[in-house]
């Protein structure tokens, strides 16, 4: 894969400088911020000049986001004692209007020390889950590469919510839809590896994902009858273990044997 350096005024500066040099939109460059013109919280803060990495995303897998890796670790060993629960059984409690208001407020003074402009953070709660939407023009640069620091300001938020409730609340944080870009490319990325796995009979695992992330890999492939999922690991992020209901039973019927 091909790698070029941009600078600019700010990183939305230097991507649009990228883009524009290679022709490409956004959605087909990998973006890594070298140097994001700051110092301070999450590298935000500064004067210097902010520097990015491209690397022009393989239009074979076609991804709608940032990431360009697709898992495809095959032959995975199976047994009981590695396995979580699959992910999709976690109980959230729905908070009412105090919640949101607190998750509201503590991402906000979050925000407040990174001081970027006309940033601004709206709040709802959909399903017992508590939305946080950062906007305004350079609201992107809070992504990160591959969500990390968006994911760091949800655990961040998490964890104030559900100290300051004392319940288990579910927060997520989003900035130009990232979120819906990232479930489009985990769902395609879900059904892609299911089919190798039913097509090899052998299980196969998928890169180490957060919480969230593998719930929908979970519930994507809960419904075909031909596989299960198991989550694997320790701590936050773990992998997802694709497995083809033909691979347990034969490995059942030889242990018979």
């Amino acid at each position: 894969m091909e790698t070029y350096e941009f600078e600019g005024k700010t990183g939305e500066d230097a991507i649009l400088a990228a883009c524009s040099r290679l022709n490409l939109p956004r959605e087909e460059l990998d973006i890594e911020i070298i140097e994001p013109g700051s110092a301070g919280i999450f590298g935000l803060v500064g004067g210097r000049k902010a520097k990015i990495r491209v690397t022009v995303i393989q239009k074979t897998f076609e991804p709608t986001v940032e990431e360009t890796e697709i898992p495809v670790a095959v032959d995975v060993p199976v047994t009981p004692e590695q396995h979580e629960s699959t992910d999709t059984e976690e109980e959230f409690t729905a908070v009412g209007e105090s919640g949101v208001a607190i998750a509201k407020e503590a991402l906000e003074n979050i925000l407040a020390l990174i001081p970027m402009e006309d940033t601004v953070v709206t709040a709802i709660q959909q399903d017992g889950t508590i939305n946080l939407t950062i906007e305004g023009d350079k609201s992107g640069l809070l992504i990160g590469r591959k969500g990390r620091t968006l994911d760091a300001l949800q655990f961040i938020v998490n964890k104030i919510v559900n100290k300051s409730l004392e319940k288990r609340a579910r927060v997520l944080v989003d900035s130009e839809n990232y979120r819906d870009r990232r479930k489009d490319f985990l769902l395609q990325m879900a059904l892609k590896m299911g089919d190798k796995a039913k097509r090899i009979h052998k299980p196969v695992a998928t890169n180490l994902l957060n919480p969230h992330d593998r719930r929908i890999v979970h519930l994507a492939l809960r419904d075909d009858e031909e596989l299960s999922t198991k989550g694997r690991g320790e701590g936050i992020l773990k992998k997802v273990v694709i497995i083809p209901k033909k691979y347990t039973t034969s490995k059942s019927e030889k242990k018979d044997a």
